[in-house]
Order: structure tokens, then C-alpha cells, then sequence
């Protein structure tokens, strides 16, 4: 690397600036507060950890994902976190150690080894929250009216709500009873919405049976009249099957007499998570853009393999996203004040007052390259009769 080029980033990795990083910062803020005040405690989770406790339970995408090195200290690898819900679950499981139903809230980067979308990079800034301890269809609601209330916020102008449920295709493939082989082949053709692919391999299932249901419910997709079509579908099916099915109709119920804004859509061939999620799970889009602003789901395996597994339901979303897309309105403030050189004590002490509630610079004497109006000043400090006043920079 030759002296010109020492201050390039690597590629999905950027510095952020004013006044965006100013807007990403009040966000953030007012969206941590919001939490704090639906009872969830701040947690902050180291930027790395041993690597089999970032990648416990998550599957192999989040491997993908995640930046490893091997630690000086012990020669164990360790990995830069690509996604907090994990460290959340490890500190809810063996660090708090409560019985009580536990809420935590978190806000910070992560790092990813490839952009997710165009609108992340490879350093997201995500937020979210994780609520331990409840196995109750209510403790998902709690989530999503959080994670709906996280966009109003940011001011996304009209949300759309996808709702899926992976026990229904658990369910399914457990009494297919398939070689491992055709298993991975149908949960790729699922994941990816191919029907033809999927046709391919379940095309000569008997009617009735869970292989013939699982074609037919990758064929629907749409509003709350295709969960009269699935249930039509698995008649017959499982008991766990038909729960999940219910489950899923309760709560889209829920969130439509809730949120008669918010567009509701159900997609069977959703499977995003599915290697650590065990229920519920839950995608916002915005306009225009075909990633999710904001997703999760129910975990409740996630905490056994640190010892102690409890049911968990949680979401995240990637803040820097949140400002590009949404409308936020932040309140208009006065524009700072302008306060000359000098070492008068009595102008410091005025300063030092000022800065309690208002932004005061002053001036440097090597400095004078832009006017005080050009440095986003409209006031400034002056001496009248031996007093410092506070006066517009227009006269």
C-alpha cells in the first residue's frame, strides 16, 4: 500500500459522517430509551467471544458471516460478533441467571464478512431486544408491537408485516420421515421459493400425505385469506402442525385489530432462521426495498448448550437502514452560538452556563478559515456596558 492510498477502507466498510452519524446517533438514543421503557435492561456485550459461544444454536449462515482469529492469549479461536441475540442468550442463561421472565436491550456494531444488502455494508449497527423466561403467545406480541413501534419511530412511512410459523414445516418433515439427502433438498427449494425445483422432488407424494402438503403450502403466499387456504391444506396433519397453525391466526388477529396500518402477509416457504428459531417468526419490510428493516422470532433451544434453555422470543434491526430509509422528524433546535477569543473569566463562566442547554464554540486564534454562520452559528456572544450577552449573528 503506497502512501496515497493508506486511507482507503476495505469494501462494505465506511466512515460515517455529519450530519448522518448526528442522525443515526438520535435514534439510536430515542429508540434505547424507548426500550428502557417497556422494562428491558441495557446490556453491552463484548465485541468478540470464543467462537462455539457466538455460534451456539445459530447455524451455519451466522458462521459465514462471522470474522475469526485465534486469541494470543490461549490459541482458541475466537470470532467478532456478527449478531448480538446470541450474546444476549448467553448472558440471560449464565450470567443473570434469573427465574423471573428477563427483558434486555442492546444497540451496537457488528461486523459481517459479506454485505447482507446494500443499504448495511459489512458494519451494521444493530438494535434490538430479547425476552426470556415466557412461552406465552404474549411475550411474542410484546415483541412485534416493539419492533412495530422501533419503525414508527424511525418513521418508516407504511410497514408491511410478514408472519410465518417454522414448526409448521418441522412438523411436516418429521412425519415425511426422508433420507437426509431429499431433506436438504426441499429445505433449499423451500428457502429459495423454487416450485419447480420442489415439484421435482415431491411430485409423485401421495395426496394427503406431509410431502404433498408441503408443496401445496409453498404455493401460498399472501394476506389473511391463505391462512384459510393452509388450514385447508393440513387438514389432517399433526396436532403440532395444526397448534402452530393456530398460533400463527391468533396472533395475526392481534396485530390486525392492533396495527389496521401495518399490511399483514404470510409466506409458508419462510424458513429464514430456521436453524435456531422453533416457533413464531417475523419480518417488517418498507417500500421499495425487498430486505427486512427489522426480524425475529422465537429461540426457545437457543440457551441449552450454555446449560440452562429457556423459552426466548426477540428482534433485531440495523439502525444506519432505519435512518436511510425512514422520515424521521427530529425538532428543529437553534443553531449554535458563536463566542469570540478571549480570556475573560466572566465570558468562560457565561459559556460554561450556556453549554447546560445550548451549543456554544469558540473561537480559536489560528482559526479563522469560516465565517461562524459557515460553522452552523446564529448567535453570538458580545460584550454591552461590560456584560456578555447573547444576541443574533445578523445584528
Amino acid at each position: 500500500m503506497t502512501a496515497s492510498d493508506r486511507w482507503l477502507l476495505p469494501d462494505g466498510v465506511e466512515d460515517i459522517l455529519p450530519p448522518l452519524a448526528g442522525k443515526i446517533e438520535s435514534l439510536r438514543r430515542e429508540i434505547m430509551d424507548t426500550y428502557q421503557r417497556w422494562g428491558y435492561q441495557l446490556v453491552i456485550p463484548p465485541l468478540i467471544e470464543y467462537l462455539e459461544s457466538l455460534l451456539t444454536g445459530t447455524g451455519n449462515d451466522l458462521a459465514l458471516q462471522t470474522f475469526k482469529l485465534t486469541d494470543q492469549l490461549t490459541g482458541r479461536m475466537m470470532g467478532v460478533r456478527a449478531d448480538m441475540t446470541p450474546q444476549a442468550a448467553r448472558i440471560d442463561a449464565h450470567t443473570l441467571r434469573q427465574d423471573s421472565v428477563t427483558r434486555l436491550c442492546y444497540a451496537g456494531h457488528v461486523l459481517h464478512t459479506r454485505p447482507q444488502h446494500m443499504l448495511t455494508g459489512r458494519t451494521p449497527i444493530q438494535a434490538g431486544c430479547e425476552l426470556f423466561g415466557s412461552a406465552s403467545a404474549l411475550a411474542d406480541q410484546e415483541v412485534i408491537r416493539l419492533m412495530l413501534e422501533t419503525l414508527r419511530i424511525a418513521g418508516i412511512p407504511r410497514i408491511h408485516l410478514d408472519l410465518a410459523h417454522v414448526a409448521i414445516y418441522q412438523s411436516l418433515m418429521s412425519e415425511a420421515d426422508l433420507d437426509s439427502q431429499t431433506e436438504a433438498e426441499i429445505f433449499d427449494a423451500m428457502r429459495r421459493k423454487s416450485i419447480p425445483e420442489l415439484d421435482t422432488v415431491l411430485g409423485n407424494s401421495p395426496q394427503g400425505s406431509p410431502a404433498a402438503r408441503l408443496r401445496a403450502l409453498a404455493r401460498l403466499s399472501g394476506g389473511v385469506e391463505v391462512l384459510d387456504e393452509a388450514r385447508q391444506v393440513l387438514a389432517g396433519a399433526s396436532p403440532q402442525a395444526l397448534k402452530a397453525l393456530d398460533d400463527l391466526t391468533s396472533v395475526a388477529s392481534v396485530m390486525a385489530e392492533a396495527f389496521p396500518d401495518v399490511d399483514l402477509g404470510f409466506d409458508f416457504c419462510e424458513l429464514r432462521g430456521y436453524n435456531y428459531h422453533t416457533g413464531l417468526v417475523f419480518a417488517a419490510y418498507a417500500p421499495g426495498h425487498g430486505q427486512a428493516v427489522a426480524q425475529g422470532g422465537r429461540y426457545d433451544a437457543i440457551g441449552r448448550d450454555f446449560g440452562r434453555p429457556r423459552p426466548a422470543t426477540g428482534f433485531s434491526a440495523d439502525v444506519r437502514a432505519l435512518v436511510a430509509l425512514g422520515e424521521r422528524q427530529v425538532p428543529a433546535r437553534d443553531g449554535a452560538i458563536w463566542a469570540p477569543v478571549s480570556d475573560d473569566a466572566s465570558l468562560h463562566a457565561m459559556i460554561a452556563d450556556l453549554r447546560k442547554t445550548d451549543t456554544v464554540l469558540q473561537a480559536l486564534p489560528d482559526d479563522s478559515s469560516t465565517t461562524p454562520a459557515a460553522r452552523g452559528c446564529t448567535r453570538q456572544l458580545v460584550k454591552r456596558d461590560g456584560q456578555w450577552v447573547v444576541e443574533s449573528l445578523n445584528g
